[in-house]
């Protein structure tokens, strides 16, 4: 393999991978150029290498050492990850009823807040992802992370618990009751933001710094691939534990008891992690790629005057090197198209070329994915902002009807949205046995249906969802005006079967597309991208919230009491938001130009031109 030092190095193209991160087949000479002496590649290697060094405390570690794997990390890493995700759901399931009840919020004030914070929660990933990959590692990220996130929590129970941190009296559905204090809103937001803080990094880090525990080299990978499907259901599990019990005693019994338990189950999440320290493979940061996409970027900027012409039997091809020896990088074949990027990896002078001047094929491919993404991106924001009417306003909804079942048992409203785990779960069965052996049948795919195919399904039945509610809501608004009682909260179970259907095919194939598509180096920065639009989604619709309570005047769709409101026009709003959605979403898809991992770069001539 290539060395650590940007001296005697090779050029070369052709080598092609046998899986992400895995070994090269043997390379084909070309007619490439070498790169340029002092080029940034060998100094990303040597970079590489030190971190390596110090992570094997002197560079004297046996390799059979860190091949040998054991189940105690993993299995901390998943436990925490249950109990992490009892505590967090136990607080955002719930938020909106304890706003309403407790501290006396409007239904609009509610809902932006919900949603403000949600998008918070989901922004503060990718400040965590750019930490834990360029300075502080995984492990650091995640310890500090606990300090804000337990902070938050004590302080969260804390005001549920003192009468002078919360109103003397609870606030039933449709009652004028006076709101909070300004002392009482500031302490109880204080806390929420600060799990925000702490719930950002673990989600950022969580999750890779448990797969970096297994060693593709010396483990089967089933392990790897297992680990990823318990740490879903660990994540499903702790949502549906805290819709259904912690939710329960938290309506019925005592807030400050709820948010108690989720307390103590993060405490005991937290001693177990620190205390499992001695077993994990902990790796060091090497760097942001960041300085990668600027690079690329000031490069064709330079070189904008470059003209680019396809000549197969040219003896000056576009630049590419051995950087990816370590098997850290892809390396990235030429596609068509942005062919204004291409001139960052142009040869013009190579004797005086430096690192800003001039980057590898591989480098210029990967902003163009960047690029590439970011269409897809906005449509899956716009997505997010519909499926996060199941946090708010199906709540709301749900509030205004019949929580009792059978004259006995109260259902609390925020448990459907663990009901919607299990309905998940039997969408799963049925993607896994009927539709994608149909889809198999008909495509002829081994996967029957591609990533952005299950992208699309997952957006046509938010669609039906929305516009579900919305028929939902018209129905007892006129049982209500009739005089026939409140209905019960059973009639919300098809809106929340379809919204678990939307998760399962666009929630799981989105993960995938940002993380596949993503090349090697930036997979950190293209999977917040997730987390990013789940971020804006919530923020979207804290706007539009806001919007309509602004337009619609008093009472206004979103009324204090919604039977005096109309919630079902605010639902026909988000159904019709959604179906231009899926409409641009299925354009942007049949355009989209997927990632090449290939054996060779298109050749290609560059000339000065003043063009």
């Amino acid at each position: 393999m290539g060395g650590g030092s940007g001296g005697g190095r090779r050029s070369r193209v052709g080598a092609a991978e046998t899986g992400v991160g895995g070994p090269l087949l043997p390379e084909t000479q070309s007619g490439m150029s070498p790169p340029p002496p002092g080029g940034s590649n060998g100094r990303r290697r040597q970079q590489r290498q030190q971190a390596v060094s110090s992570m094997e405390s002197g560079g004297e570690a046996s390799a059979a050492a860190r091949k040998r794997f054991t189940w105690k990390g993993p299995v901390i890493v998943l436990v925490f990850e249950l109990l992490e995700s009892i505590a967090f759901s136990g607080v955002a399931l719930n938020l909106v009823v304890y706003l309403a009840t407790v501290l006396h919020g409007s239904t609009a004030f509610n809902a932006a807040h919900v949603d403000t914070w949600n998008g918070t929660t989901f922004i503060v990933p990718v400040i965590g992802a750019f930490l834990a990959d360029s300075y502080w590692g995984k492990y650091r990220t995640i310890l500090a992370s606990i300090v804000f996130y337990l902070v938050g929590l004590v302080l969260l129970t804390v005001s549920a618990a003192i009468p002078s941190l919360r109103p003397a009296t609870a606030c039933q559905m449709g009652a004028s009751c006076a709101p909070a204090t300004k002392t009482q809103f500031s302490v109880f937001f204080a806390a929420l933001y600060l799990t925000s803080v702490g719930t950002g990094g673990i989600k950022s880090a969580l999750l890779p710094f448990g797969a970096e525990q297994y060693d593709d080299d010396a483990d089967r990978p089933e392990r790897k691939q297992a680990f990823f499907s318990w740490f879903f259901a660990a994540i499903n599990l702790g949502i549906f534990v805290a819709g259904t019990l912690v939710s329960w005693l938290e309506q019925n019994v005592s807030w400050a008891l709820g948010f108690g338990i989720g307390t103590a189950c993060f405490f005991v999440a937290a001693l177990a992690f620190v205390a499992g320290t001695p077993c994990y493979r902990v790796q060091m940061p090497t760097g942001s790629p960041l300085k990668d996409i600027i690079r690329v970027l000031v490069a064709a900027f330079r070189k904008r005057n470059v003209r680019m012409e396809r000549d197969d039997g040219a003896a000056e091809l576009l630049h590419e090197d051995d950087a990816n020896d370590d098997g850290e990088q892809q390396r990235l074949a030429r596609t068509k198209g942005l062919r204004c990027l291409d001139k960052a990896a142009a040869i013009v002078d190579k004797a005086q070329e430096g690192e800003w001047s001039l980057c590898t094929v591989s480098e210029v491919e990967g902003v163009k994915i960047l690029v590439r993404m970011l269409p897809i991106w906005v449509t899956c924001v716009l997505y997010a902002a519909s499926l996060g009417q199941m946090t708010t306003t199906f709540i709301q909804q749900g509030m205004a009807m019949g929580t009792r079942l059978g004259g006995r048992f109260k259902v609390p409203v925020a448990s459907l949205v663990s009901v919607e785990v299990v309905f998940m779960l039997l969408w799963v069965v049925l993607h896994d046995a009927a539709i994608i052996p149909a889809a198999r049948r008909l495509t002829g795919r081994p996967g029957g249906l591609t990533q952005l195919q299950r992208m699309g399904v997952g957006r046509f039945l938010v669609v039906l969802a929305l516009g579900t509610a919305a028929l939902v809501e018209r129905r007892r608004l006129r049982a209500i005006h009739g005089g026939s009682g409140p209905m019960t909260i059973a009639w919300q179970v098809p809106q929340f079967v379809l919204v678990a259907g939307s998760d399962v095919f666009c929630g799981i194939a989105q993960l995938e597309f940002f993380y596949g598509e993503a090349p090697a180096a930036m997979r950190s920065i293209c999977s917040a991208f997730s987390f990013l639009a789940l971020s804006l989604g919530f923020y979207v619709n804290s706007l539009v919230v806001t919007l309509v309570a602004a337009v619609t005047k008093r009472p206004g769709w979103l009324a204090p009491d919604l039977n005096a409101g109309h919630l079902d026009y605010y639902f026909w709003l988000w159904t019709i938001i959604s179906v231009a959605n899926l409409l641009l979403y299925m354009v942007l898809a049949a355009r989209y130009t997927p990632k090449h991992v290939a054996a060779a770069v298109e050749p290609m001539r560059s000339s000065s031109s003043d063009e």
